[in-house]
C-alpha cells in the first residue's frame, strides 16, 4: 500500500476539548504534589514560590518547565497562575493559548490569545497564533488580516511570510506560496520548516530543485528525518526506486522508529517482486506499532502473495480487530473466502 506523503506543518488536527494528555499526575495540581519534590528543578522553582507566593515570574517558570516535562495540566495552572498575579503580561496570556491550542481546545485558546493582544495590541506572537488559529478552521480572509498586521509593524518578519504562504498552500495558490515561502527564507536563511515547504511543493510539481531544498532543511536539523523520507517519495512516484530505497534506509538508520519509511520501503519491494523482503518490512512496523491496522493487512497482503493463506487470513482479521471500518481487510477476506 502506498502511503501518502504527510504535510509537514505543525498545526494541531482535531477539535477535542482540553483533556490534558500524557499527565500521570493531574489529579493532584496544588504545590504538594510529589513531582514537585521529586524533580529537582522543580523543586528549587516550588521552594521560592513558598517564599515569594505572589511572584507571577515564578509560576510562568514553574509552567514554562512542567510544559516541557508534558504534564500539560500543572502547566496550565501555573500559568493562568500567573496571569492573576500579573496582569499586565501579555506573554502570560498567550501562554495559556498556546497550550489550549496544543491540546486541541480551539474557542479556549482564541479567547486567551485575544487576551494577550488586548494587553498588547503590538504583540506580534500573538497577532500569529491567531492567523494560525483563523488558517486552521480556514478563515482565511481574517488570517491574512492577522497577518498584515504583523509585515505592516515589521516587513522582515519571517514567520509572518511563512504563515502568509501556508495560507496560499491551503488555497491551491502555489505560486503565491513558493513566494512567500522564498520571502521567508530570504529574511531567515535558516528558516527550516520554510525550506521543507518549498521542497514540498516543487517535488509535488515533480521539480527535482525540491531536493535542493529538502537537502537544506535536512542540513539544518539533521533530527528530522522527514526531509529524507520525502526525497525517497519523489524518487518513488517517478519509479526510481533503487534512490527511493536508499532515502528510506537512511531514514530508518537514523530513526528506527519512522514507521512511514517501513510501509514505503514495503511498497517498492512488492512492486520489485521481492515479496518476501516487503513482508519483513511490514512485520517490523508491527513490531513497533501494535495497533497500526494497515501494517497487519499489508503483511497479510504479502502472505497471501506467498500463498500463505492462513497467516494472511490472521492478518486481515487482525486489522479488522483493530480497525472495524478498514475496509481494505473486509475485501480481502471475502477474496480469499471465494477462493
Amino acid at each position: 500500500m502506498k502511503r501518502k506523503l504527510i504535510q509537514h506543518f505543525p498545526v494541531i488536527l482535531g477539535m477535542m476539548l482540553f483533556i490534558g494528555c500524557n499527565n500521570r499526575n493531574a489529579n493532584n495540581t496544588d504545590d504538594t504534589n510529589p513531582i514537585f519534590s521529586r524533580d529537582p528543578n522543580l523543586k528549587s522553582i516550588t521552594e521560592q514560590i513558598n517564599k515569594s507566593p505572589k511572584d507571577a515570574a515564578l509560576y510562568f517558570q514553574r509552567g514554562a518547565l512542567l510544559h516541557k516535562m508534558q504534564m500539560d495540566t500543572l502547566a496550565l495552572k501555573d500559568y493562568k497562575k500567573a496571569s492573576s498575579l500579573d496582569t499586565s503580561k501579555a506573554e502570560y496570556y498567550s501562554a495559556v493559548g498556546d497550550l489550549l491550542f496544543e491540546n486541541k481546545d480551539l474557542t479556549g485558546s482564541v479567547q486567551w490569545i485575544k487576551k494577550a493582544i488586548e494587553r498588547n495590541p503590538t504583540d506580534k506572537k500573538a497577532h500569529l497564533k491567531i492567523a494560525k488559529l483563523f488558517l486552521y478552521i480556514k478563515d482565511y480572509p481574517n488570517s491574512f488580516a492577522e497577518i498584515n498586521k504583523v509585515l505592516r509593524q515589521d516587513v522582515y518578519d519571517p514567520e509572518a511570510y511563512f504563515l502568509k504562504a501556508m495560507v496560499y498552500k491551503d488555497l491551491k495558490d502555489t505560486a503565491k506560496a513558493i513566494s512567500n515561502f522564498q520571502t521567508a527564507i530570504q529574511v531567515s536563511p535558516d528558516y527550516h520548516d520554510a525550506m521543507v515547504q518549498l521542497g514540498l511543493l516543487y517535488i509535488d510539481k515533480k521539480d527535482p530543485i525540491g531536493l535542493k531544498y529538502l537537502d537544506n532543511a535536512f542540513k539544518l536539523d539533521s533530527t528530522d528525518v522527514f526531509p529524507l523520507f520525502a526525497k525517497g517519495v519523489y524518487y518513488q512516484d517517478i519509479k526510481d526506486y533503487e534512490p527511493a530505497k536508499q532515502e528510506f534506509r537512511d531514514c530508518i538508520i537514523r530513526d528506527r522508529h519512522y514507521v512511514d519509511a517501513y510501509f514505503n520501503m514495503g511498497y517498492i519491494l512488492m512492486q520489485q517482486d521481492s515479496v518476501d523482503k516487503a513482508y519483513r518490512q511490514y512485520n517490523i512496523v508491527t513490531q513497533i506499532d501494535p495497533t497500526n491496522p494497515a501494517a497487519y493487512f499489508n503483511r497479510g497482503l504479502c502472505s497471501e502473495m506467498m500463498d500463505s493463506l492462513k497467516k494472511a487470513v490472521a492478518d486481515y482479521r487482525q486489522a479488522l480487530a483493530i480497525d472495524s471500518s478498514y475496509t481494505s481487510p473486509k475485501e480481502a477476506l471475502k477474496r480469499l473466502k471465494a477462493r
